[in-house]
């Protein structure tokens, strides 16, 4: 795959990041570079925002192909992996502010759960929050990004490649509020 300088420094430096490395109940254990957490099959950290507008759609984007896992998949919630020395509620302001632009919102916490699939094991913390200013993308790591009910991107998530693990998010958020 081709991808841009910037992208190419952007995977490179985000590989090398030293994530949060827990058990299988989400005790922290140290820290690893984010590559060799994949690599090696242990557990990380990782957030996952819902982000709405106030007519109650939601954010969805698109990955760019440069992202290690799900490369241009689109993606239900902006999120990513728990540094070192964060917390979740941190790691959630910061990622919002990174991928989309949106800072000083209040963030809402819904729960904690562990997703497992091959290359990707996550103890997952999921927020929420409501925004109707502009968004500001991230382009080593966006490609786009728009609002839309909440149904149709269930629906469009049964035909199109979506991050299964901001899926389980969703998925689970829509279960709650029943």
């Amino acid at each position: 795959m081709l991808f841009s300088q910037s992208e190419a420094a952007h995977r490179a430096a985000s590989d090398a990041e030293r994530i949060a490395w827990v058990d299988e109940q989400d005790n922290l254990l140290g820290a690893k570079p984010r590559a060799e957490l994949r690599e090696q099959g242990l557990i990380g950290r990782g957030t996952y925002i819902l982000l709405f507008n106030s007519a109650g759609e939601l954010c969805v984007h698109q990955r760019t192909l440069s992202k290690a896992i799900y490369p241009g998949y689109w993606d239900v919630a902006a999120g990513g992996m728990v540094d070192e020395h964060e917390s979740y509620e941190r790691c959630a302001a910061r990622e919002l502010a990174e991928e989309l632009g949106v800072s000083g919102v209040s963030l809402s916490f819904h729960e904690r759960f562990f997703f497992d699939q091959p290359g990707n094991r996550l103890w997952c913390a999921v927020f929420s929050a409501v925004w109707d200013g502009p968004l500001r993308l991230q382009p080593e790591e966006v490609s786009q990004a728009r609002f839309m009910p909440l149904q149709a991107a269930l629906d469009d998530s049964l035909s199109t490649p979506y991050c299964p693990d901001s899926l389980a998010a969703l998925n689970r958020f829509v279960a709650r509020r029943g």
